[in-house]
């Protein structure tokens, strides 16, 4: 008879190997991450192990919120698992808004939009309907959450309008540590506090007076059930992902501005692409995983969502955080590189969430636009 430790190591072994598991292959370069930083070595060293030891850790928080998604539904679930999901990415940007990094932050934000909407939709699109004709969602669910983007876009527009009516231009990528005048500042804190108000409405209609919409009773009862971990465990595993992913963001933010310019990239690009990439690595992997189960209504939750929930509750934060953190306040004035890309992404958003289901070659098409905007940035 088996003891119960010989039992846990089999359990950890076969989780390691198993098609989900890979994550927890990159562990050993969360220790090796700290050693690195501590002995002062290269900025590309420190930067590069620091990013995939963010991984493991926004593993564990994605398999422990999509632990507690199994016991809630997909409407709720998916709110769980991108709350849990940006967290890595709030605190790299608190972090690297408490240095001054201003530019970095903003294009950190903008490529976490455009990345949950064209790559981890566009993965979950072309994963999961690979051997299926297609896939079907909530289209309307979908599509509230589209919407509340819509609004994101405008709101996140107008301060940038507001600048070139001005004669004082937009930012270009690259440009560190801006400082806008108090006029503008104060415009960005009255827009965060509009966004917030509509996030908070937003929770309401989803969870209060329209929580059938996202949460159908039959989705719930088909998850019942499935769920391995105890609600302790999950939310103890997400305590010790939360520290574990500010360890290694403060790592990963010290070592931005060296070890971009070592490799020859701009923080622009890093911002925008790698770290958001980073970031977001939970939802990345999570989403995937639930399309390929044929799950596309939490995956579609998770990956619009997590974009809604970044452009109207943690950039809004992080410009009320700024007036307290860091040497000068958040402006909401996005480059020109920035504002295209995240219309275009929301454009695309509610495009393909208008008719409620999905093929592989949607998928393609998400993935492609993404290469194309990734290939603008680093060239800008």
């Amino acid at each position: 008879m088996s003891s119960p430790r010989h039992e846990q190591r089999r359990s950890l072994r076969s989780l390691v190997l198993s098609s989900d598991g890979w994550p927890w292959l990159l562990v050993p370069f969360i220790p090796l991450a700290v050693v690195l930083d501590l002995a002062g070595v290269s900025p590309v060293a420190i930067f590069f192990t620091s990013a995939l030891g963010v991984v493991p850790t926004a593993a564990l928080m994605g398999r422990a919120t999509e632990e507690l998604a199994a016991r809630s539904g997909p409407g709720i679930g998916g709110l769980l698992n991108v709350t849990f999901g940006n967290a890595p990415e709030l605190i790299i940007a608190l972090f690297a808004l408490e240095k001054g990094l201003h530019e970095v932050v903003k294009a950190s934000l903008i490529g976490s939009v455009i990345g949950n909407i064209l790559l981890v939709l566009g993965a979950s699109m072309l994963v999961g309907g690979i051997g299926r004709e297609q896939q079907t969602f909530s289209r309307a669910a979908a599509s509230a959450q589209s919407s509340m983007l819509l609004l994101a876009g405008a709101a996140l527009i107008m301060p940038a309008i507001f600048e070139m009516v001005e004669g004082k231009g937009l930012p270009k990528p690259g440009d560190e540590r801006i400082v806008y005048d108090s006029t503008v500042e104060h415009l960005s804190l009255a827009v965060a506090l509009v966004l917030l108000a509509s996030y908070a409405a937003g929770l309401v209609f989803s969870l209060k007076t329209h929580r059938r919409l996202f949460n159908p009773p039959e989705a719930h009862d088909e998850d019942e059930g499935h769920a391995a971990w105890p609600v302790r465990r999950s939310v103890g595993a997400l305590a010790l992902a939360g520290v574990a992913v500010g360890v290694m963001s403060e790592i990963l933010v010290g070592s931005i501005s060296e070890a971009a310019e070592s490799i020859g990239l701009t923080e622009f690009f890093v911002g925008a692409i790698v770290i958001a990439i980073v970031g977001n690595a939970a939802e990345h992997w999570v989403a995937v995983l639930v399309a390929r189960k044929d799950k596309m209504d939490l995956a579609v939750n998770i990956a619009i969502g997590s974009s809604a929930q970044i452009a109207l509750f943690v950039i809004p934060v992080l410009v009320l955080c700024s007036f307290v953190l860091g040497p000068n306040p958040l402006a909401l004035v996005f480059n020109g590189f920035e504002l295209g890309a995240f219309l275009i992404a929301v454009l695309i958003a509610n495009h393909v969430t208008n008719e409620g289901e999905s093929t592989w070659f949607e998928g393609v098409q998400l993935l492609a636009v993404y290469a194309v905007l990734a290939l603008a940035f680093a060239f800008a």
